[in-house]
């Protein structure tokens, strides 16, 4: 709980937030997991307001087991019941923090030690029989709802591995995640380019698409930028291939020969960003996260442990992205990264601009798919991308606010936000009984999605509540010229004010009802009026 908001963004420092933003903000999600029936729930490392989440009772008895009447397992994180005592100083001794994180609610100790401290716990009457037959109990249920007491083994067939409709999966999964973010009309690439320079430390490496922790992959299995794009061109075009540099290593001796390249080609795509990589030269904590050093000088700059004092690109990239801008080559930059980078010279000087984040093992087949036009981007950004590390938080849902002296407030980009090979217009919002609709209408020649989004802003409470939050969003595939209607129903939980007991209600009074493409783009509002009452 909260542990995306860390103090100084360290991984497991304390989370500095009130209970109301918490409970309103925050809490929302997880309760929607939890109604959606999810079977297990691991504890984090970070503090809420001076306690320990690994041993809360009141986050995981009383709201979590009590309020929202969860019936599946919680488990710690690696080490963190230790963190109790250790880190946190809350306990004495590891046992004591055994014994507040089993009477928590905290059913199993994920690889740690910590419980092995429980059998003396229970010889010296620190905690009782109902105590451990209550996690026990938790535990045996689960099993037995999953039939293993009936069926133990599970098939070691592994012919479903990475099947074809596994990688299509992956291929599609991948394509619906990139995020056009800028086109001047350079995309899609036309099909009578005749030479196209790849450049960059992420066109080709495999394992900067895949993520923190990922198992090793054969190298067949998976697709850079460089193969995607070589294998969705004609016969015809030629395409070239320069590293320039590596994510973190600062030399620029590659840099010369990626501009030689560039120049040669009709247009250049420029694959940047950073890389949860990693490999033998990295040191591990116990609990798995990596630890900077010096010896860890590879591509890892993002994962668990590798945390950042600044967003701009490691390396030499920026130099690399500047000496291809001054050569005035046209210019398409991806970004592959598992943080939201500094974008700011892409975005004032490049062509065009997207994001494909981690995008798996055929992630460079998909980003050719859209830089090619044989996929019609329609990804959204699931965070706001700053533009400048100063203005972090630079929350969505904050309140409008004046600038700052060297600058504006507002994100580089906005949370929601993602472009297409497609243009739609919103019109004519409705709002009848508990249900609110609008038109869409895709003005353009292609067929599109569209990311149809419904903000809610409660217009006058007795807590302060976002200026505007996201409660519901709809792909829809609208044909060239087609229109569109979008509903829909406005539930309790949409309009709920959650209290620091579980507790929600729906306050008597007015709601703005705002849809749009993005958080920043609301063309249309309506007003809806609710009694009040609780839930």
């Amino acid at each position: 709980m909260a542990y995306g908001i860390p103090v100084g963004g360290l991984n497991g420092e304390a989370a500095s937030i009130g209970m109301n933003a918490l409970f309103n903000e925050h809490m929302p999600i997880f309760k929607a997991a939890v109604d959606a029936g999810i079977g297990s729930i691991m504890t984090s490392y970070n503090s809420i307001d001076g306690e320990p989440t690994s041993s809360s009772s009141f986050l995981l008895r009383d709201i979590l087991r009590g309020a929202w009447e969860y019936k599946g397992l919680v488990f710690s994180d690696l080490h963190s019941i230790e963190g109790v005592a250790t880190t946190h100083r809350c306990a004495a001794s590891i046992e004591d923090a055994a014994v507040m994180a089993l009477k928590a609610g905290v059913d199993i100790d994920l690889e740690g030690n910590a419980y092995r401290h429980l059998v003396n716990a229970y010889n010296s009457g620190k905690i009782t029989d109902s105590d451990l037959n209550a996690a026990v109990a938790r535990v045996l249920r689960k099993k037995f709802e999953m039939g293993l007491f009936d069926n133990p083994y599970v098939s070691a067939s592994t012919e479903s591995v990475h099947s074809d409709s596994h990688r299509q999966t992956a291929l599609q999964v991948a394509r619906e995640g990139i995020v056009l973010l800028k086109n001047d009309g350079v995309l899609p690439l036309s099909g009578d380019v005749k030479r196209i320079a790849v450049i960059g430390p992420n066109a080709d490496v495999p394992y900067n698409q895949l993520g923190d922790y990922t198992a090793p992959q054969p190298r067949e299995d998976v697709s850079t930028v460089l193969d995607g794009i070589k294998s969705r061109v004609a016969p015809s075009t030629q395409v070239v291939y320069e590293k320039g540099c590596a994510v973190r290593d600062t030399s620029t001796a590659g840099i010369y020969r990626a501009v030689e390249a560039a120049r040669s080609a009709d247009v250049t795509v420029l694959v940047v960003g950073g890389s949860s990589a990693r490999d033998f030269k990295t040191d591990y904590m116990d609990t798995g996260a990596a630890r900077v050093n010096d010896n860890s000088v590879a591509d890892m700059e993002c994962g668990e442990g590798y945390d950042r004092q600044s967003l701009d690109l490691m390396g030499s990239q920026t130099r690399l992205m500047q000496a291809l801008i001054d050569a005035g080559v046209k210019l398409v930059v991806v970004y592959i990264e598992g943080r939201p980078l500094n974008k700011n010279l892409a975005h004032d000087k490049a062509n065009a601009l997207l994001t494909a984040w981690y995008p798996g093992e055929q992630g460079g087949a998909a980003v050719a798919d859209v830089i090619m036009g044989n996929y019609n981007p329609a990804g959204r950004l699931p965070v706001s991308v700053p533009r400048n590390v100063g203005q972090l938080p630079v929350y969505y849902t904050k309140h409008p606010s004046h600038d700052y002296i060297e600058g504006t407030e507002q994100p580089l980009y906005p949370f929601g936000y993602g472009l297409s090979y497609s243009t739609f217009v919103y019109s004519d919002i409705t709002v009848q009984g508990r249900t609110v609709s609008c038109r869409v209408t895709n003005t353009s020649s292609r067929d599109g999605d569209e990311v149809v989004q419904l903000y809610v802003r409660d217009d006058v409470s007795s807590i302060v509540t976002p200026h505007k939050q996201l409660k519901a969003f709809e792909r829809v595939h609208i044909k060239a010229g087609e229109t569109k209607t979008v509903t829909f129903a406005l539930t309790d939980e949409m309009l709920a004010i959650y209290d620091t007991r579980g507790g929600s209600r729906v306050e008597p009074g007015t709601f703005t009802l705002m849809i749009g493409p993005d958080s920043s783009t609301l063309p249309l509002q309506a007003k809806y009026s609710y009694p009040g009452g609780d839930f």
